[in-house]
């Protein structure tokens, strides 16, 4: 790993508790309909969530150029580059390392789902943005997502299935992968445990309650992720801010989630 790789690593992990938290305003086309929902009003979502002071944002190349300048520098920012529906419906990589560069961006993100017939062209995503992104010294943040095709194609958080995504993460030599959380404590402590690389769970899949995804949050960390990159979690219940300060509370000072709620108004 170089000098640049590192130092924008450092910039993801800056906070003094060795974890990240992250909001996610990347969803674009899996999201669904854009009328309704937390990303309804895309730009104000982004406001919000950073009013939480999160650790980065990672944000689609095309939303970020209109939208990031406003809070460069207060957050550091992740560049999505991966663009797919469960079903294959649609499938492409929308930026390259290079993208990445001229946003200013600390990372590229490369989201991908796994199992199926189209498994292998999502792997080869991997690496060849890996290898394209050595260049620049620049990170690659892998968003892996299993999926079962018994039922027409979603998107599962099993244990062995989220052992699977992890493990092609890091033999396509990514930097950090972020994966769902199995809600099995022992499973998921163990897939991390053998992990070379910080392993962050993602935000969904959208639980009933602010409380409840804190709970996984806290449990996750407790097994040994390396924070939380949150989305449908944190925009999609209520006030955006105040579940974002929640969870910098579960996330980086180590707070019960029914105390983070307290001390964050929720």
């Amino acid at each position: 790993m170089g000098l640049g790789t590192k130092i924008r690593l450092a910039r993801l992990f800056s906070n003094p508790s060795g974890h990240l938290f992250g909001g996610a305003v990347d969803h674009f086309v899996g999201y669904g309909n854009v009328r309704e929902g937390g990303l309804a009003d895309l730009p104000g979502a982004l406001r919000r969530v950073m009013a939480g002071g999160p650790d980065y944002i990672s944000i689609q190349p095309g939303a970020a150029r209109h939208l990031w300048s406003d809070y460069a520098g207060k957050a550091a920012l992740v560049i999505q580059g991966g663009c797919f529906t469960a079903d294959d419906r649609i499938r492409q990589l929308i930026a390259t390392p290079e993208d990445a560069v001229r946003y200013g961006a600390d990372a590229l993100a490369v989201a991908i789902p796994v199992r199926g017939a189209t498994e292998g062209e999502y792997i080869r995503w991997l690496t060849d943005t890996v290898n394209a992104a050595a260049r620049f010294e620049m990170p690659v943040v892998a968003h892996v997502y299993p999926r079962d095709f018994s039922d027409g194609g979603k998107i599962v958080f099993t244990p062995d299935e989220i052992a699977y995504a992890v493990r092609i993460g890091f033999e396509a030599g990514v930097d950090v992968i972020k994966v769902g959380y199995t809600g099995d404590f022992e499973s998921f402590r163990e897939t991390v445990a053998t992990c070379p690389i910080p392993v962050v769970i993602a935000g969904g899949p959208k639980t009933d309650t602010l409380l409840g995804a804190l709970v996984q949050t806290s449990e996750a960390l407790r097994a040994g992720a390396k924070g939380a990159v949150v989305g449908r979690n944190l925009w999609g219940h209520g006030d955006t801010t105040m579940a974002a300060r929640a969870f910098k509370l579960v996330i980086h000072k180590g707070m019960a989630p029914e105390d983070a709620l307290a001390a964050a108004g929720v």
